[in-house]
């Protein structure tokens, strides 16, 4: 009966570590990516200019010209704007989102040659965004409370210390069933993601690099390259020209905006 009690005294032990172990690790993950969006509120507005550089499998590019407006929200997500310039195919084409913390964001394109604004259904958010490697879920801002997360482990990339978390989804309708991102232990800032698709299998990588800071505190990659491993495309994003606290409201960022937008 003693061994018994010992044997049964034992597994409980176990058994709470286990869960208390479980819960470091997801509790850790949560940590880091709330010190993460902590660290980048309080920009107010930006805007930027954005080169868009679309690759085939077989290495074929064609490039996009992008004016990108953001509108930071209190106690949700944040507005955004891009407006296409070029090429004359899609020039004056025009992309609204309105991110939300615990509702389906919400995504309206403005297409000049029909003269109306579509819809973009949210079941559809794992759609690419204008033919490009960035699903229209990637554009929109990535709020904490849109994944749970997990700590996975510390690992040193490309000489950079960073956290890797892992993060799933809340959003039924994502695209992904998880991600696996590397966070700047330093900056709290994300150096690579990798997707995974809802079959659990390897579908892109994004890296950030050429990070600038702003303000004395907001950092930004001037280049962001998302590679689809599944069919061999990638998109590069080449950012330029950042500016903040221009004074955006909310005005900006409606339909009458996303039809007149210049």
């Amino acid at each position: 009966m003693k061994t018994f009690t010992n044997i049964l005294l034992a597994c409980l032990v176990l058994g709470a570590s286990s869960i208390t172990m479980a819960q470091s690790v997801e509790e850790k993950g949560l940590e880091i990516a709330t010190e993460a969006d902590k660290r980048d509120t309080g920009y107010i507005d930006s805007r930027a200019e954005l080169t868009m550089e679309l690759r085939n499998k077989q290495g074929d590019t064609s490039t996009r010209q992008v004016r990108v407006r953001t509108l930071e929200v209190s106690g949700d997500g944040d507005k955004s704007l891009s407006i296409f310039d070029e090429p004359p195919d899609v020039k004056g084409t025009a992309f609204l989102t309105f991110s939300h913390v615990k509702e389906a964001d919400e995504q309206w394109l403005y297409l000049p040659e029909l003269k109306r604004v579509k819809r973009i259904a949210s079941k559809n958010k794992s759609g690419p965004f204008m033919g490009s490697e960035f699903a229209y879920e990637d554009i929109a801002s990535q709020e904490v409370d849109k994944y749970t997360y997990k700590y996975l482990k510390d690992e040193t990339l490309e000489g950079i210390d960073c956290f890797v978390v892992e993060r799933y989804p809340v959003y039924e309708n994502s695209g992904y069933v998880r991600q696996v991102a590397w966070i700047n232990k330093k900056e709290y800032r994300p150096e690579k993601i990798v997707f995974y698709d809802r079959k659990n299998d390897l579908l892109k990588t994004l890296i950030y690099s050429d990070y600038k800071q702003y303000l004395d505190k907001f950092w930004r990659a001037d280049s962001m390259h998302m590679e689809n491993h599944q069919t061999g495309k990638s998109t590069l994003l080449t950012w330029r020209n950042y500016k903040f606290k221009n004074g955006y409201t909310d005005n900006d960022f409606n339909r009458n905006s996303l039809e007149n937008a210049k």
